[in-house]
């Protein structure tokens, strides 16, 4: 692939994550909560699941789910169920900090498993995803040249701006809450909360293009 076009995509592609967007908010509440280590459990669940949707995308999922109300709608709703009731989690928590690995060793919301489970299902039953990349990726493919390959180094630059992006989001989120305590941690999950919910709602009310 050209040099140039890796570059061109490279950066589209930190503008739009960097934008803030429900994994980004996690990985910025998994920092507050749990600190920056165990937040990349977070990190690696949406890495894993920024390869299900391109690949999703690479086999022609996107444009199924472009061209299926049906699909399209159970997608979106799941999603927007997961997001409000993240977003309803986040809301009522006390904004305890939890740096301790007592969570991790009980497996409840604060595990390795969890954490990244939460992040990795929060993107894959989000539509927009795949319509995103549908309308995104072929821009930079050369017909010429073998997909499955292009597809998989898109995937890779993708994923590793995703990554570290998040984990910036996370390095804020920790220090964020040292220097404002236990309040800020609870002030955060508010905000982040509250910031989940208008995001479920925005997929809710979202429509597929139509011709």
């Amino acid at each position: 692939m050209d040099i140039v076009t890796l570059f061109a995509f490279a950066g589209v592609s930190f503008v739009g994550i960097a934008t803030p967007g429900p994994t980004v908010l996690l990985a910025l509440t998994n920092g507050s909560r749990y600190g920056t280590r165990r937040a990349i459990a977070g990190m690696v669940g949406a890495v894993l699941s920024d390869f299900v949707l391109i690949g999703a995308v690479a086999i022609g999922l996107g444009a199924l789910l472009a061209a299926s109300e049906f699909w399209f709608s159970v997608l979106k709703y799941a999603g927007a169920a997961y997001l409000a009731f993240l977003g309803i989690m986040m809301l009522r928590s006390k904004g305890t900090i939890d740096t301790t690995v007592n969570a991790e060793a009980a497996g409840g919301a604060g595990s390795t498993f969890a954490i990244g489970l939460k992040s990795f299902t929060v993107a894959v039953t989000n539509p927009k995803g795949y319509l995103f990349f549908s309308a995104f990726l072929p821009q930079f493919i050369d017909p010429s040249l073998p997909q499955p390959v292009q597809y998989a180094v898109l995937a890779v630059i993708f994923a590793s701006l995703d990554f570290a992006i998040m984990f910036a989001y996370a390095i804020f989120g920790s220090q964020a809450v040292r220097l404002l305590k236990n309040s800020g941690a609870m002030w955060l999950d508010r905000i982040s909360g509250g910031a989940l919910i208008a995001l479920a709602g925005s997929l809710a009310f979202y429509r597929r293009a139509t011709t």
